[in-house]
């Protein structure tokens, strides 16, 4: 994969959308812009919550994006300015005082995350940058905008570094550097940012990260809808939470086997000790894990370590849990993983789309009971989908809020959204009033990963 393409916007309606960009650029900073960089969102098609554990995911890119207008300046500043300046004030740094606040995130601290990673990496010589933001992919809504923004800076910065560097690295660096912002995240968004092509999903795996073509079957069409409640992942513990019960649930399993627990990070590590398929796993947590939770004095005494080393183990703001669910955790992490490669199958058979259906309407299952990561209106809009007549529908993201995805016959999708109008958006009128139903609820097609572009 080589590095991203710089090319002149030749799409008439995209050159249109940069012209604009470019105009409030100079209005903002005086001087049109050198170049964009535009990273788009995603929206995963199953395997939620376990890039993290080290288990394949299957996501596509959408149409959706972030684009930055960049121009290097002479003051040693980053100044960043976002289109949507109603909602989202202008922010202004020294390049050698960089500082990313993880207990009260802005939209430009994820900025910050992707200059601070290339800058820490490859420690160039600084100069200043204008930027303008401008995102169309709806905040907070599991569709990956905060990663988006993280890979636009870095792709951005290392373009007016002058650093060159692949599509792989650059989603490399950029999952590690989206933790400066608390996030203990996976690299599933950031390796669809980049890597993704138009027209198909893409099966990630990690250790090491590698990517292939997922096709998926015609006749149908995969539609998200909001569920009109944002959730921030790095402004709650809740996503680090899951993160580190997970990894607890890794290193009981190899202690409980008699392997070396310490260097175990990951739950895909578990079935290759255990030379198990991740489909007898439910038999060993069964087994292994019998409690629904466990307090961290068991843990310790499981462990056999002390609770200053056990504090270790832990992030930043899960230093005050007493208790911990593994069971479930694990339980949905090895279920989830198979339910990733039986998708991959069908889709490359093609030809059993309620089997799709079955194994979305599965994943909403297990995110909902055993992973616990859905939320009462988010699940009502999976129902609501479900009634409207999808073959499948799952929440997508992180959850607690955002968006539900729903699989749906080609030749139904107009009947479907105006059921789904009907029933939900225009009853919620309240909640969804800063939405608007048509960004909201849209009808996704796989789109290209991130690039450079100038205007002609």
């Amino acid at each position: 994969m080589n590095y991203p393409p710089n090319e002149p916007v030749s799409d008439m309606e995209q050159k249109m959308a940069y012209s604009k960009i470019a105009d409030c650029f100079v209005t903002c900073f005086g001087a049109p812009p050198s170049f964009f960089a535009r990273v788009p969102g995603r929206v995963n098609l199953i395997g939620e919550h376990i890039d993290y554990c080290g288990f394949a995911v299957l996501p596509m890119a959408i149409e959706q994006d972030i684009v930055m207008a960049v121009k290097i300046n002479d003051k040693h500043v980053l100044n960043l300015v976002n289109f949507n300046s109603e909602k989202y004030k202008k922010f202004s740094t020294s390049i050698d005082e960089l500082q990313i606040d993880t207990t009260s995130p802005q939209w430009y601290h994820y900025f910050l995350c992707g200059y601070k990673g290339i800058i820490e990496q490859y420690k160039p010589d600084q100069v200043g940058m204008d930027i303008l933001v401008k995102g169309t992919v709806p905040p907070s809504s599991g569709l990956s905008s905060s990663s988006a923004l993280v890979c636009a800076s870095a792709l951005a910065t290392s373009f007016a570094y002058r650093i060159s560097l692949t599509k792989m690295e650059l989603a490399s660096l950029c999952a590690i550097s989206e933790r400066y912002i608390g996030t203990q995240g996976g690299g599933m968004d950031q390796a669809i940012g980049f890597l993704a092509e138009s027209g198909t999903a893409k099966l990630i795996e990690f250790n090491p990260l590698r990517t292939s073509n997922v096709p998926l079957p015609a006749g149908v069409v995969f539609v998200v809808s909001s569920s009109c409640v944002a959730m921030n992942k790095a402004a709650s513990s809740q996503y680090n939470i899951r993160v580190v019960e997970c990894r607890l649930a890794a290193k009981v399993l190899a202690k409980k086997h008699g392997f070396h627990w310490q260097k175990v990070q990951k739950l895909s590590a578990i079935p290759i000790l255990l030379q198990k398929d991740i489909s007898d796993m439910k038999t060993v947590i069964e087994h292994d894990l019998p409690q629904r939770s466990y307090t961290r004095k068991e843990l310790c005494s499981i462990l056999e370590i002390s609770e200053d080393v056990f504090l270790a183990l832990l992030s930043e703001n899960t230093l005050h849990l007493e208790n911990f669910q593994l069971s479930d955790r694990a339980k949905h992490v090895f279920e989830e993983a198979a339910r990733v490669q039986k998708f991959k199958l069908v889709c490359e058979k093609g030809n059993d789309i309620h089997e799709l259906g079955r194994l979305m309407n599965e994943s909403h299952q297990s995110c909902r009971d055993l992973y616990e990561c859905s939320h009462p209106v988010l699940d009502e809009l999976v129902q609501i989908a479900l009634g409207a007549g999808a073959v499948g529908a799952r929440l997508t993201g992180a959850g607690w809020g955002g968006c539900c995805i729903s699989l749906v016959m080609e030749n139904y999708v107009e009947q479907f959204m105006n059921i789904l109008k009907k029933t939900f958006y225009d009853k919620r009128s309240k909640e969804c009033s800063e939405i608007d139903v048509n960004s909201a609820m849209f009808v996704t097609k796989p789109s290209g990963g991130a690039a450079l572009y100038k205007l002609k």
